[in-house]
């Protein structure tokens, strides 16, 4: 299928209107999931889910949601003993390529100087549904869709609320008045900024096959689950976290529409062990390359396992492997 058959991807519905109703029930429920709900610049609505307020997992569930534009369903689930870990979060889409790629995706730059802000310089990726009004990024052309505009949220993995020169942006790339916004924070430090960010492990295979040239609309279907670590007890050490939750703990199965040779190589392509640098926590790694994002192997962001099912064939191909010694070996201190 060609580029120009990406575009029938307009007739899905907004990924805004779908997860408004989430949001909604965040805000009601911001008391019970310990929430600080506030006023922020110009007067948008700002969610602190990690930064002064407590938080909690039942958050970061709810968050992960939104952030995927009401097209996926999340749950945690107890893992049995076979499983090695207590706690996993479960991901499901069946439109995995609008809700993880034109929604739940970190892949919205925002910044602002010293001299705009009047203090400390803020960068920030945005991610959740109201990327996909503005469309500042490339992705989209690609994707070919953009949402209508409307009430619409952006989350921030952040450690403090962003100032008024990038509020003012937003507005102004979404086309939105303040009232229409809702701002999410989620430090990675926090239980819901830890669970929304293990949350994107279905999001990070559908980076990996695009990052490996795999047609995006030959992928129909997905699936994942990683476990869900304590928050690290600072930004390193969550991150770490996190990262290592999908990179040794994720698996996904992609259902795609394709010929069997691309299914077969996306699944050999596609596991975090096809590259040099797997096998290390993820923070030494990060530490070893003086925290430059870009000096790690773009290979290394992938799940752990991968299952590939080919609805042109019926068969389904296997790659990859967990690695909970390596997570139980940072996450658990024996009693």
């Amino acid at each position: 299928m060609s580029q120009a058959a990406v575009p029938t991807i307009l007739s899905r519905p907004s990924v805004n209107a779908l997860s408004a109703p989430s949001v909604a029930r965040l805000l009601e429920r911001s008391a019970e999931w310990n929430l600080a709900c506030s006023e922020g610049p110009l007067g948008v609505r700002v969610i602190d889910a990690g930064i002064d307020a407590l938080g909690s997992v039942a958050a970061g569930v709810a968050i992960t949601g939104i952030c995927m534009g009401g097209l996926g369903e999340v749950r945690l689930r107890h893992g049995g003993d076979s499983e090695q870990w207590p706690t996993w979060i479960d991901v499901h889409s069946a439109q995995p390529v609008l809700a993880c790629l034109a929604s739940q995706y970190a892949g919205w730059s925002l910044s602002a100087s010293k001299e705009e802000t009047g203090g400390k310089k803020f960068f920030a990726l945005g991610s959740g549904p109201a990327r996909a009004l503005a469309g500042r990024e490339p992705l989209f052309e690609e994707l070919g869709y953009r949402d209508q505009p409307g009430a619409a949220c952006l989350v921030l993995e952040v450690d403090r609320p962003p100032p008024e020169v990038v509020i003012r942006k937003v507005l102004r790339d979404c086309g939105l008045e303040p009232h229409q916004l809702t701002v999410i924070l989620t430090p990675t430090t926090s239980l819901a900024g830890t669970t929304q960010v293990v949350g994107r492990v279905l999001e990070v295979a559908l980076h990996k096959a695009h990052v490996l040239g795999f047609a995006l609309h030959d992928i129909v279907g997905g699936s994942a689950s990683a476990p869900l670590p304590p928050p690290g007890a600072d930004g390193g050490e969550a991150m770490g976290r996190t990262n290592d939750a999908i990179l040794y703990g994720g698996r996904v199965q992609l259902t795609v529409n394709t010929d069997d040779d691309k299914a077969r190589a996306l699944a050999n392509d596609l596991p975090s062990m096809r590259s040099p640098d797997y096998g290390r926590p993820f923070a030494d790694i990060f530490r070893e390359v003086e925290y430059d994002f870009y000096k790690i192997d773009p290979n290394l962001f992938a799940p752990a396992e991968v299952w590939v099912s080919n609805l042109a064939s019926g068969r389904t191909w296997h790659a990859g492997a967990l690695n909970m010694p390596l997570l139980r070996g940072q996450w658990l201190q024996e009693a």
